[in-house]
């Protein structure tokens, strides 16, 4: 057991700037810390690489570089291979749900009826440290059959029942530090933190028990960014003890750079891949981060970039092309709706536009899919039911989809409209609020929202402030013009909210930083590493 103070050092090299609770101590112990730290001597210098490769590359990119297949990799492309088979419980996903670490969320999730739950340590969870401790405990005994809550106000009690989803985790980016453990001084990656936390204590329980450590991959830009967690997972497969291939991991195609080296991507996990998912909320994100400063690839309405514009039905259709030629499952993306329970009209609307989302995915040949919330599971499963006979959908080889680099590249189409300008601050400013508040999955106008959607909301107010866009209505967008917006939605927030709960949330420095990241003259890569500093501090 772990009783040394905040700061004490656990094992060589390693300090804890976090507050130790029990539960904590037992996550924490000198054999997990070390192998954490183990993981991190080997592989944070190529970290450093890779992100500092990122940052090359966005500057080759704002100067002119166009996105294409790249021509060293045309031998990886062109020959035959493929994945190792999907584990036996991972040959069926026709519907997952994902959701945040938190302990009623996981056991409502495993027991959603969905095939597969992603818990989450990533956009939909705020990385304070309980929040990322918590989590672990959470997983842990979601593991081994003993998570258990019972509500502080109501006194239900949750516990899992007999037919569960089968278990994946998200690790935080690679982009994303964990300030509460410091290697030498230095913070360790987030990513590395919780996969390695979760794999020294779960990894083997989980074999055990006839399954095994599945992880959800996000924000890969490329296959060298690939190929750094294969290391990882055979240095884990052999500090653990398990065969190569134990661990699964599906990468989330969520970045545009990703798209144009999806078969790559596959190939450097081969012997781990779970196949890819259409990460398309953070795909938006990053077709304006990549394409910024481009004043002819300037974006409509958020709510204008669907599944139907050309760009994404073209993305799409490829990660079903890919996967399905390699033997990999291609998982379509988020349903973001969640039901509307007081008002049936509107929540059959919602539930039409979500069997449609299911629909194009499924005859499209995608395997599985995503919602946000269980009462969505029902839908999603009726729907790919219907289609899909077996267990998926890997012999539907879509080679008659032929996509070019200039269909990825392709400008979504539509109107820019100072409804759209609105829309992106009142849902961008609350967000924020309340991921500062500790919250990262947060219901606003009967949708999910998570830090992807408020990605899209920031950066598209800075493209357009940047290339001086022109609204519907003739207006021109200004620092000038948008002050004043922040100032208007933020009042109506409060007559939302209500004024005592607005006073005491920290609305201002919520819209503090949103103007800060919407405004600066270069685009932040992430608002979560801005945010992180403002989280917790008096941690």
């Amino acid at each position: 057991m772990v009783t040394g103070r905040r700061g004490d050092p656990l094992v060589e090299g390693v300090r804890l700037a976090g507050p130790l609770r029990p539960a904590y101590e037992e996550i924490l112990s000198p054999p997990a810390l070390d192998f954490v730290a183990e993981l991190a001597r080997r592989h944070l210098p190529r970290i450093d690489d890779l992100l500092g490769a990122r940052a090359r590359r966005r500057a080759q990119w704002a100067a002119g570089l166009r996105l294409d297949w790249p021509a060293e990799t045309a031998a990886v492309r062109a020959s035959e291979w493929s994945v190792r088979p999907a584990p036996r419980d991972l040959e069926r996903r026709l519907v997952e749900i994902t959701g945040p670490v938190e302990r009623k969320m996981i056991i409502n999730a495993l027991n959603s009826g969905a095939d597969v739950f992603m818990a989450d340590f990533e956009d939909s969870c705020a990385p304070t440290w309980d929040n990322m401790l918590q989590g672990q405990v959470n997983l842990r005994d979601a593991v081994r059959d003993t998570i258990q809550h019972r509500d502080p106000v109501s006194g239900k009690e949750y516990r899992l029942g007999p037919t569960r989803a089968t278990l994946m985790v998200r690790p935080r980016g690679l982009h994303l530090p964990e300030r509460h453990c410091l290697l030498a001084g230095r913070p360790l990656p987030g990513a590395l933190f919780d996969f390695g936390l979760f794999a020294f204590h779960n990894a083997r329980a989980l074999v055990e028990r006839g399954s095994g450590p599945y992880f959800y991959l996000p924000k890969l830009e490329n296959r060298a960014e690939a190929r750094l967690w294969s290391d990882v997972f055979r240095d884990t497969q052999a500090a653990l003890g398990l065969p190569t291939g134990t661990i699964k991991a599906t990468v989330l195609i969520e970045t545009l750079p990703a798209a144009f080296e999806m078969e790559e991507i596959l190939y450097e996990l081969r012997d781990h891949s779970a196949g890819l998912n259409c990460g398309r909320w953070d795909y938006i994100f990053s077709y304006i981060k990549t394409r910024g400063h481009d004043p002819a690839a300037v974006l409509p309405d958020r709510s204008q970039v669907t599944m139907e514009q050309p760009c994404m039905r073209a993305y799409t259709q490829l990660v079903v092309r890919t996967c399905h030629r390699r033997g990999a499952h291609a998982i379509g993306g988020m349903a973001a709706q969640i039901p509307i329970k007081h008002d049936a009209e509107a929540n059959r609307l919602a539930l039409d536009r979500v069997r449609a989302d299911k629909l194009r995915e499924v005859r499209d040949g995608h395997d599985g899919t995503w919602v946000a919330h269980p009462g969505l599971v029902p839908v999603a499963r009726q729907v790919f039911e219907a289609h899909i006979s077996g267990s998926n959908q890997l012999h539907v080889r879509r080679e008659d989809v032929a996509v070019a680099a200039a269909d990825l590249l392709q400008v979504p189409t539509g109107t820019r409209t100072e409804h759209g300008l609105r829309w992106n601050v009142r849902v961008g400013v609350q967000y924020l609020e309340a991921w500062l508040g500790g919250s990262g999955c947060v219901p606003l106008y009967d949708l999910m929202e998570d830090a992807a959607t408020a990605e899209i909301s920031r950066a598209q107010i800075w493209q357009w402030l940047r290339h001086g866009v022109e609204l519907e209505c003739g207006a021109r967008v200004t620092r000038e013009r948008v002050r004043p917006i922040v100032t208007d939605e933020l009042e109506s927030i409060a007559e939302e909210v209500g004024r005592a709960r607005f006073s005491a949330g920290r609305f201002a420095e919520a819209r503090r930083l949103f103007e800060e990241l919407s405004f600066s003259d270069e685009l932040e890569q992430f608002l979560t590493i801005r945010a992180y500093d403002l989280l917790e501090t008096d941690s």
